[in-house]
């Protein structure tokens, strides 16, 4: 009923405090939101490190590209749970984010596709290699 008089009444989601926005973005209750958000961030952050740790590895790239990957992903799933996954989206769609958005994105893609596809490239053959003058 309160957010029904809210829109009748024509204030924004700016003039809500953090607390009243983040209660309305899910149906799940706040503590059970807070518990979700630091489960993820903390498995995130986790991944990212075992990721940096396992690069030093043997086959290590492929590992790192994985897990950290994966830890960012998770990290920036934790939000989810505080703003809700569609506000999350839209928020980082807006126009002063986008650019920013679509580089993180893209990184994360790339930097799968070189860990994988290019040990994958260089085990079959087909990685080129330039040719260096003998040293004399």
């Amino acid at each position: 009923m309160e957010k029904l008089r809210r829109v009748l009444s024509g204030q924004d989601d700016e003039e809500q405090g953090l607390t009243a926005q983040v209660l309305d973005a899910s149906s799940l209750s706040f503590n059970t939101r807070l518990k979700w958000f630091v489960i993820c961030f903390v498995a995130g952050i986790f991944f990212s490190f075992l990721g940096t740790g396992l690069l030093w590895l043997p086959n290590g790239m492929k590992l790192f590209a994985v897990f950290y990957t994966l830890g960012n992903l998770a990290a920036l799933a934790s939000t989810c749970f505080l703003m809700g996954p569609v506000k999350q989206l839209k928020k980082m769609f807006e126009t002063t984010r986008l650019l920013a958005t679509i580089i993180m994105l893209l990184c994360l893609v790339f930097t799968l596709c070189a860990a994988l596809w290019v040990s994958y490239i260089s085990q079959s053959g087909y990685l080129l290699t330039v040719p260096t003058p003998p040293l004399s």
